[in-house]
């Protein structure tokens, strides 16, 4: 039933019993743990995106490196997770749940919410539902977030006055054009760090995205 707590004693896959049905979550890390949590959400599943995609497979071994266990779920509809796609409203339900959850189960540890893509939309929208409700994430980390309208035709409302975040974009971005993050940006005027040369996923520079995530996150 929702609210159940999650394992966090043991790496592998696991179902976990989200708002709408079974999530799949992937957890990294719990060997060696003495950081923090970090919840990475995947890009946009009807583009293929999944916890096991390699850009959240990167991002979960770099913080796993430093002592962060990594949890990664599977959104609706993809993987061993139940459910169907629903624009990141349901999924914004369901990670809010896993973060109330992964919370229980580490308590006093700091939580990092990290999103690629329409995962960082999503993450978006958690990071400011936990603000509000007075129990913010430590750190927010918001790469190729999508805004308004995009060339895919999908239309994002992203919430804006992220606290504690990193906002990366790539400057080639062809999914999410540059101007729009610049959109979302201005009003609030957060900062946006822009990778040269780097396209949506950041081909060829992940890298430069690991050293961002942790300098964001104070890993040494």
């Amino acid at each position: 039933m929702p609210g159940e707590s999650l394992d966090l004693s043991r790496d592998g896959a696991r179902l976990w019993p989200g708002p709408a049905g079974s999530i799949e979550v992937l957890v990294d890390g719990a060997a060696t743990v003495r950081r923090g949590i970090a919840i990475i959400a995947h890009p946009q599943p009807l583009l293929g995106g999944s916890a096991r995609h390699k850009v959240p497979h990167f991002l979960a071994r770099t913080v796993v490196e430093d002592g962060w266990l990594a949890i990664r779920p599977n959104f609706r509809g993809v993987g061993a997770s139940g459910g169907v796609h629903d624009a990141g409203n349901g999924e914004t339900d369901d990670l809010a749940a896993l973060c109330e959850a992964a919370r229980a189960g580490a308590i006093g540890r700091p939580l990092a919410l990290i999103g690629v893509s329409f995962g960082a939309y999503v993450c978006a929208r958690v990071a400011r539902r936990l603000a509000d409700a007075g129990a913010p994430a430590s750190r927010t980390c918001l790469a190729a977030m999508p805004f308004g309208d995009v060339p895919a035709g999908r239309r994002y409302d992203t919430p804006d006055g992220m606290p504690a975040a990193l906002v990366l974009h790539g400057e080639l971005d062809e999914q999410v054009p540059l101007a729009s993050i610049f959109d979302w940006a201005r009003p609030t005027s957060q900062p946006v760090t822009v990778i040269a040369g780097a396209d949506h996923l950041f081909t060829g520079k992940l890298p430069v995205v690991r050293a961002q995530l942790r300098a964001h996150l104070d890993l040494k």
